[in-house]
């Protein structure tokens, strides 16, 4: 290396530290993971012509979208209807159009929009595993590659034929179901225990990448129609990506720009919590009768249980019962998301703060979090029962169950890297993997108890049992939480795995 690459590499360590590079990238990565999963969501608006019949049954969740009685048989005879509107400067509806638009029904729309997780459930559990064997860099980097094309072909493939475009979007859910499991296994090997909090924050990024997508989006759509959306979330994803796989590496030892000082930190910091040899398999039978692997699950599935159900519910609630669109108020709409950013980096930050200092244990810590992101939250549902018939209360209570909600990240989201650093990502995986279908349930719940009596009352049971869901979280958590690590989580090898394959580099403790 030149004396001129040496001066130039250093000056970048001196601005900013490996460590730091990963978080700021790490944060992108997940606002850009939320822009191509809910890209459609906002462009399909402008896609479809206004004013056609809908033919079928449909339930809907928001992001997670399943049509009624969509099935795999049925998708030629949907692409069949699926004919498109050229031509005119002007749609029926008044709105300018820069595009084709495409004459899906309600049933058709809905059936694009939710066979995205098809694909999305698929890969929780694959990919956080074999992010733990060829490490996280390579499926969260090639995740969000793969997904970044496709999501510049997405207007193509609209105008190819229906079919096409939900094969498109099924694969696009495939590519990033394995991106949030993968990120455990990099915080693993890069990231010292008590830094962990701040790190998986960043995994809230996806909440200030869609306060920032939807307004972004909805301009782009007046300006240059509905497929500049594509182009430009799945653009940035590309350059993203070159940046990713430019800058970041598999682990310390392997970093060709990261100083011995930095290093030897993170080194000494891990320990031995994160094996050198990466397991060759998962020891399933103690793994899956861990009460603590068993209280991120049921805290996971029952939170996001909650989550899902605010978040694609309201805006139904606010319109049917209130007759107050939210989706129209920019800062109605966004300021749920930025609210609990700010709550997930505040709190994550805190937590750590109080770890270092030794305050409170990392247990006490994770379960002290988990109780304030998910009971205050069951709170306020209780009070929605009481005061939700205002729209400016149902506003603020929402508002601000979201914004506790983000101390999850100080909580139990990361505490699969306290227990088992080794199994993170198979731990998040699975509990991922889980906590899906309680989109899929709070659909059907909520649809269950308003389809025969759109009334205050029906919405009031709603709010009930969201209050029990969010309580009963940190209640199993706290009885069967724990911030130790468990003695399984350095199992015995059955097989020699390779050096090539394990990417080690040579201790630092024996360089000269």
């Amino acid at each position: 290396m030149s004396n001129t690459e040496k001066g130039g590499m250093h000056s970048v360590r001196n601005f900013l530290s490996c460590r730091q590079v990963l978080n700021l990238l790490t944060m992108l990565g997940f606002m850009l993971n939320y822009a191509l999963r809910v890209n459609l969501t906002i462009a399909i608006v402008d896609m479809v012509r206004p004013n056609v019949t809908s033919t079928g049954n449909v339930t809907t969740t928001g992001n997670a979208t399943l049509a009624g009685n969509a099935t795999l048989a049925g998708i030629a005879t949907l692409a069949g209807n699926a004919t498109s509107l050229t031509g005119n400067s002007t749609s029926p509806d008044g709105v300018d159009v820069y595009e084709e638009r495409f004459e899906w029904d309600s049933y058709q729309t809905n059936f694009v929009l939710g066979c995205f997780f098809w694909g999305y459930i698929l890969t929780e559990l694959p990919g956080g595993r074999l992010a733990e064997l060829i490490g996280g860099r390579r499926v969260f980097g090639h995740s969000m590659l793969w997904a970044s094309l496709l999501t510049l072909i997405t207007p193509l493939a609209a105008h190819i034929n229906y079919v096409v475009l939900i094969v498109v979007r099924v694969v696009l859910g495939f590519m990033l179901g394995a991106s949030w499991p993968a990120i455990h296994p990099v915080a693993a090997v890069w990231i010292p225990p008590m830094e962990r909090s701040k790190f998986m924050s960043n995994m809230m990024a996806s909440s200030l990448g869609a306060a920032i997508t939807m307004p972004i989006c909805g301009y782009l759509i007046s300006v240059a129609g509905w497929a500049s959306v594509f182009y430009l979330t799945g653009g940035v994803g590309l350059l993203w990506s070159l940046a990713w796989f430019t800058f970041v590496y598999e682990t310390p030892a392997t970093h060709p720009r990261i100083s011995a000082e930095e290093r030897r930190e993170i080194e000494e910091a891990i320990g031995t919590t994160t094996s050198k040899k990466r397991p060759s398999h998962v020891p399933w039978g103690q793994l899956l009768c861990s009460p603590a692997v068993w209280a991120i699950i049921i805290c996971h599935g029952l939170a996001v249980f909650g989550f899902f159900t605010v978040v694609n519910q309201l805006p139904t609630f606010m319109s049917k019962i209130l007759h107050f669109d939210i989706k129209q108020n920019g800062l109605f709409s966004s300021l749920p998301y930025l609210g609990k950013y700010v709550m997930a980096v505040a709190s994550s930050y805190l937590a750590d703060y109080l770890r270092k200092r030794g305050t409170l244990s990392t247990t006490a810590t994770r379960k002290l979090f988990t109780t304030f992101a998910l009971v205050i939250p069951g709170l306020l549902m209780i009070v929605q029962v009481f005061l939700g018939y205002d729209a400016t209360w149902s506003v603020t209570i929402f508002s601000l169950a979201l914004f506790a909600h983000g101390a999850v990240t100080a909580g139990y989201l990361g505490n699969g890297l306290d227990i088992a650093p080794n199994f993170s990502g198979t731990i998040f995986g699975l509990a991922n993997t889980l906590s899906s279908f309680g989109g899929f349930l709070s659909t059907w719940m909520v649809g269950a108890l308003t389809y025969t009596d759109q009334s205050f009352h029906s919405w009031q049971i709603v709010f009930w049992i969201l209050a029990a869901t969010y309580i009963s979280g940190p209640i199993v958590f706290a009885i069967f939480g724990t911030g130790k690590l468990q003695p399984w989580n350095n199992p015995p090898e059955r097989v020699k795995i390779s050096d090539v394959t394990q990417e080690e580099g040579v201790p630092l403790k024996s360089e000269k």
